[in-house]
């Protein structure tokens, strides 16, 4: 059973609480109106997933999961935002989020992403990742001209797992990477475990901003 805590406005929380209660893999274990309430219901509960909202009263979303991914907790946050490329995601990913949906996505959808982060997942796609990154290109090219920046998360990977990182941030999925360098799909997902693991990246998508932090990769 996945247990989740919903964040979002009174309306919002009542649909969302319609499809997981009817969902037999699923439970609702709270409910949270604003951000300071969701760190602390997230503290008190421990739900397998935090379903976020952006926009709510107090800090936002944003600062919400940020709290919350520095305690440390096991707590997967899934964002929801009004379109696929706002200008909050990248921040919010950053801040730790596992993925973002949008608000009125299919509710199959909501289910199969709320269950691939509940599982060590990303809910979006390498390939949207990609897009999303180069739209806030003009905002972050200045940044990401310079030489690659020396980080004591480089210097514990091997050169292929270098590699691996670096096509990762280019959005290439196991079956691509396995393509541009000969191996195995179940090696290459061996090497992707390997890279998260001795990152510290929570998922596919902090992978992805890290190889842009560092310059590993550039937008195109």
């Amino acid at each position: 059973m996945i247990s989740v805590l919903v964040v979002a406005q009174p309306l919002q929380r009542f649909g969302f609480r319609m499809l997981l209660e009817s969902t037999p893999d699923t439970a609702i274990v709270g409910e949270a109106g604003n951000g300071a309430e969701a760190v602390r219901r997230t503290t008190e509960l421990h739900p397998d997933v935090v379903l976020m909202d952006i926009r709510m009263p107090g800090f936002d979303g944003i600062e919400a999961t940020r709290r919350i991914v520095a305690a440390g907790g096991r707590s997967r946050i899934l964002v929801l935002t009004t379109f696929d490329v706002d200008r909050y995601a990248l921040a919010v990913l950053r801040a730790g989020a596992s993925g973002f949906l949008l608000k009125d996505t299919r509710p199959e959808e909501l289910l199969a992403g709320i269950r691939a982060v509940a599982a060590g997942g990303a809910v979006i796609a390498p390939t949207l990742t990609r897009r999303l990154l180069d739209a806030f290109a003009d905002r972050l090219y200045g940044d990401l001209c310079g030489p690659v920046r020396e980080d004591p998360r480089l210097d514990s990977l091997t050169g292929r797992e270098r590699e691996i990182l670096v096509a990762i941030g280019h959005g290439l999925t196991n079956g691509e990477i396995a393509q541009r360098f000969t191996l195995a799909e179940s090696t290459v997902k061996t090497h992707v475990g390997r890279v998260l693991a001795k990152s510290g990246a929570r998922d596919r998508i902090q992978a992805v901003i890290l190889a842009y932090d560092l310059r590993l990769t550039r937008p195109i």
